[in-house]
């Protein structure tokens, strides 16, 4: 009886000191306020680290809002609405050119490549860029790097797309699928998972990928202000830990693993599309294997916004590119 009344003491302590340490656990974790561009499978190790638990593991709970525009996201970073930024890097080098003294710095790279993918009304199966001659295409936000990858690409194949066709940045980035749905240009650009479903739904057809095209450009990667990175040196370390874990999950496990386990982040898109999505990803080496921001990569970037127009003077990559974290990581 003795025996019986001490285990149910024992027990009650252990469940006691359980909920206790769940409830220490949830509120030692710092919350983070994160902004991506656009919702799109394109950014998988940010929702891997998400599912799978990683920032938790480094103390932090991610608060994910959609900015529908590198320029909104960027617009939130400063004004202190987020502390983390997730798009093109090409908004923190616009912002370093203003000459703010508190401007973003990159500290992890995620794609390397355009996520975007060109389609047309017409299944074509051999596609030659030139068809674009006299076309009415949508390219998105003038000045985003989507914008100016096409631009690269288009001109890489000989045509001029102020020229040549109907280049159309009239129809805001978030609203350039329904525009094309309801029978505005002959071509559009645009991310997966949306691309797949259009094809599936017979309202357009893959033509090529922009990313494949134009070859390795750091494509999207994060940001913070620096006074917030001096501030929370370690949530840095953290988030890009994190998002170190979910890369080489990504680049370890297949398309149907993968696709698994981002089925929550995207509830009305079906698995098998998911899969497809991912795998056309893989097919194109689209996502980093560490998120280290490589020079060579950036300067091609600042070489594609020099011929898109949209840079009149070099940012200096030791200045807006902080690999400090991610090589510390590696080691």
């Amino acid at each position: 009886m003795y025996f019986k009344k001490i285990m149910a003491v024992l027990l009650s302590a252990a469940v006691l000191f359980g909920f206790s340490s769940c409830e220490k656990n949830e509120k030692s974790l710092q919350k983070v306020r994160v902004s991506e561009v656009t919702h799109t499978i394109f950014y998988a190790p940010q929702y891997v680290a998400m599912a799978l638990g990683y920032f938790e593991d480094e103390g932090i709970e991610i608060e994910l809002s959609n900015g529908q525009g590198a320029d909104k996201v960027m617009t939130a970073l400063i004004s202190g609405n987020i502390d983390i930024g997730f798009s093109g890097p090409e908004a923190a080098i616009y912002v370093y050119n203003e000459g703010k003294e508190d401007y973003p710095k990159v500290f992890a790279q995620v794609t390397k490549r355009d996520g975007s993918f060109l389609m047309g009304r017409k299944k074509d199966e051999n596609f030659d860029w030139k068809n674009l001659k006299n076309a009415h295409v949508l390219p998105g936000r003038k000045g985003g790097v989507p914008y100016m990858t096409l631009e690269y690409v288009i001109r890489k194949n000989g045509l001029n797309p102020h020229e040549d066709m109907n280049f159309d940045d009239s129809i805001q980035f978030s609203l350039m699928a329904g525009a094309f749905a309801a029978g505005t240009a002959d071509y559009v650009t645009l991310f997966e998972p949306t691309a797949t479903s259009f094809e599936k739904e017979g309202k357009g057809y893959i033509l090529a990928s922009v990313g494949e095209e134009s070859g390795e450009i750091p494509y999207t990667a994060y940001y913070a202000k620096q006074s917030y990175i001096k501030k929370h040196p370690e949530i840095i370390e953290g988030f890009t830990k994190a998002i170190y874990r979910a890369q080489k999950w990504v680049q370890d496990n297949s398309a149907e693993d993968i696709a698994k386990v981002l089925s929550p982040y995207f509830p009305d898109t079906e698995t098998q599309i998911l899969t497809t999505v991912i795998e056309r990803y893989k097919t194109i080496d689209a996502w980093c294997e560490t998120p280290v921001m490589k020079k060579e990569a950036f300067e091609r970037l600042q070489m594609v916004m020099t011929e898109a127009g949209e840079l009149s003077q070099k940012a200096e990559y030791e200045k807006l590119i902080d690999n400090s974290f991610a090589e510390k990581i590696l080691k």
